[in-house]
């Protein structure tokens, strides 16, 4: 079959049992796993996820075929349209709110049959996939048990490639109700929880428009799973339907691009790229790209989606300023593409207003950077008095970083340290992963830090880092950014930006230091960055959090909890220790915040959240894109959610 006939493959005709394909020449034959395929041929062809898409021509042969379902599977409205006609727009929000009160869950007489999943299935091409929890192989009173493949799962529970492999594994697994865990086999039972109860492995466009329009018109909840690096529960969700973009893997060099601000080289990044594979790229074309730190994470789906804080961000900005063009699914299931001079509001939005908001990406056009030295340092502390370090001393000399940071950044600073308690007070375990300055030798970093050194002496810390140069991002980056380990059942976080009119102020500064020491010595781990994130000259304006944009200060703070203290601490990381650092800090990371962020409109969109509401309304006017702190979420609520801590284990309901 050539694309003409992959499309036709689209074109099932007959009832929900009986399935036919009317192929080219107008044969007839049965639609199975083997004939419905459309999606392996096109991979198998070589040919892009853009090159097999939904139409109105596809969707009219439906009906014309009598496929009783079709309906089921049509577009929406025009967002043009619907912009176009305020009272248009006023009657979708009406119908909102006339509708059923809750996404469609399973149990409920409008839950499609499983003839209709069938038929969704075929459409696809066998894509759709009947979610089986990733932990099942461990239950032994499970049919998926499997004693060999739950010892290999147990030793590679906590790699992040365990779960972006999964159709619908997370890395922060109590948002699914901890269910089905590898290590409770032998003492529960594995059921599906908060997991999604259908996942679709895209390769395609249509797919995901067809996807896209089932759930739309079938009133079912819709999630997003690129690789699950998700510290909201934002990919997951109980009774959804879960579109997989992780097999969406093109990656294409080009070597000039050009748009109204920008000529030079580029990537095009399938939606499941991730960042070792961009960075192994980029090291490949002699050229330098913006990532995350975070070998695992989706560089088009949450990372730029979020802003995107980089190892390159105080020279280059975020990763939502790369970003020259963006290829999405809309959630009228129409396919677009968005840029400086095409659906712009669009193109300003994605690029930092939040993921599972706008539509389903399939790929961006991001560029690179030329080739670029790095040089920096690492070093491990134990502090306490039986290593030399007393409290007062380690403090003196903490304080003593934190005031140059405003220095350090405007250099293109970007250091990433983790400081952890050892149990005991005063003793901590500061490890510096690394400090590094891109464009900058060594023996400029060795002279920019001497200062910081020289003034620890005289404080009594005595320090020896190990340096060291490379000439290009990737070797730095993957020597000596370390391991994150992932799906932790007991473990959340918070995270504050801190701005440079703090500095500005001897007061506010010491009372900003002061605060986050309390923290600390309260029982907190800090997770700290300095780093500059300001748009470089001439970068078109998007969405990235305001707040991302004077901050010189970057932490993330939280802890685990013991059995019986999960509410404790929950509330304590969102109203306490991040009530005493929002005084100087009002601003959070969306990608690595509180869940429970009481005004997350500001902190983790700024000044931009007004207009991105707007935006929101005008291409999503149904809230078919629905996750927790999301531009406009506050209009739904998960049923079962407690006051401490929003789970995805219930149905989405109407606030």
């Amino acid at each position: 079959m050539g694309v003409s006939s992959l499309c036709r493959v689209l074109l099932l005709a007959g009832a929900a049992v009986a399935q036919t394909i009317v192929t080219d020449n107008g044969v007839v034959v049965a639609a199975d796993e083997t004939t419905v395929a459309p999606a392996a041929e096109a991979v198998a062809s070589g040919l892009t996820p853009e090159a097999l898409q939904l139409t109105d021509a596809v969707l009219a042969n439906l009906t014309a075929h009598n496929l009783t379902q079709a309906s089921l599977f049509s577009f929406g409205e025009d967002i043009d349209a619907v912009e176009a006609s305020a009272e248009k727009r006023d009657s979708i929000v009406v119908n909102l709110a006339s509708t059923a009160s809750c996404k469609t869950f399973p149990g409920d007489k409008n839950w499609p049959v499983k003839p209709v999943w069938t038929v969704f299935d075929l459409l696809t091409g066998g894509a759709l996939i009947e979610t089986v929890p990733i932990g099942a192989v461990c239950y032994t009173n499970n049919a998926a048990y499997d004693a060999a493949k739950c010892a290999d799962l147990l030793a590679k529970w906590n790699l992040s490639g365990t779960h972006s492999a999964d159709p619908t594994s997370i890395m922060t697994t109590y948002y699914s109700g901890d269910t089905c865990l590898p290590q409770n086999g032998n003492t529960s039972t594995c059921t599906i929880g908060g997991f999604p109860l259908y996942s679709l492995a895209v390769t395609t466009v249509a797919q995901i428009q067809l996807a896209v329009n089932f759930a739309r018109n079938a009133n079912i909840r819709l999630v997003v799973k690129n690789t699950g690096h998700d510290f909201l529960g934002k990919s997951t969700g109980a009774g959804s339907l879960s579109i997989w973009t992780h097999k969406l893997k093109t990656l294409e060099f080009i070597e000039s691009a050009t748009t109204p601000t920008y000529s030079g080289p580029a990537f095009k990044l399938g939606a499941a790229v991730q960042v070792f594979e961009l960075y192994e790229a980029a090291n490949k074309y002699n050229v330098t790209a913006i990532g995350g730190e975070c070998d695992g994470v989706g560089v088009t789906g949450g990372y730029i989606a979020g802003g995107g804080h980089s190892p390159m961000s105080s020279v280059y900005g975020m990763g939502a300023d790369q970003v020259l063009s963006i290829d999405i699914v809309l959630p009228n299931g129409r396919f677009v593409t968005a840029d400086e001079t095409h659906n712009t509001d669009l193109f300003w939005a994605i690029r930092g207003g939040g993921g599972a908001t706008f539509g389903v990406v399939t790929s961006m056009t991001v560029k690179v950077h030329p080739k670029t030295k790095m040089a920096g340092a690492t070093w491990t502390l134990m502090t306490g008095d039986a290593n030399g370090v007393p409290d007062k001393v380690f403090w003196a000399a903490m304080f003593a970083y934190w005031r140059k940071f405003p220095e350090y950044a405007d250099k293109g600073t970007y250091a990433y340290s983790q400081l952890f308690s050892l149990g005991a007070p005063g003793m901590y375990l500061w490890i510096m992963t690394p400090w590094m300055v891109p464009g900058m030798s060594l023996v400029e970093f060795k002279a920019m830090i001497a200062p910081l050194l020289a003034e620890w002496a005289a404080l009594g810390l005595v320090l020896e880092p190990t340096y060291f140069e490379t000439d290009n991002l990737y070797d730095a980056w993957s020597k000596h950014f370390p391991f994150e380990g992932v799906a932790n059942a007991d473990l959340r976080t918070g995270s504050r930006l801190f701005p440079r009119s703090v500095w500005d102020n001897e007061t506010t500064l010491e009372g900003m230091m002061e605060a986050v020491k309390s923290v600390v010595e309260d029982g907190s781990a800090l997770i700290q960055y300095n780093i500059k994130a300001a748009a470089p000259a001439g970068t078109p304006a998007s969405a990235a959090n305001t707040h991302w944009r004077d901050a010189a200060w970057y932490v993330i703070m939280g802890t685990a909890w013991t059995k019986g203290t999960m509410e404790a601490v929950n509330v304590k990381i969102t109203d306490d220790w991040m009530a005493k650092l929002r005084a100087y800090g009002p601003g959070g990371y969306l990608n690595e915040g509180d869940v429970m962020e009481p005004d997350f409109q500001d902190a983790f969109y700024g000044s931009n959240y007004d207009r991105l509401l707007k935006i929101k309304r005008q291409v999503d006017p149904t809230d078919l894109f629905w996750a927790p702190t999301a531009v406009g979420s506050d209009r739904w609520q998960v049923s079962n959610q407690t006051e401490w801590l929003t789970l995805q284990t219930g149905r989405l309901c109407k606030v």
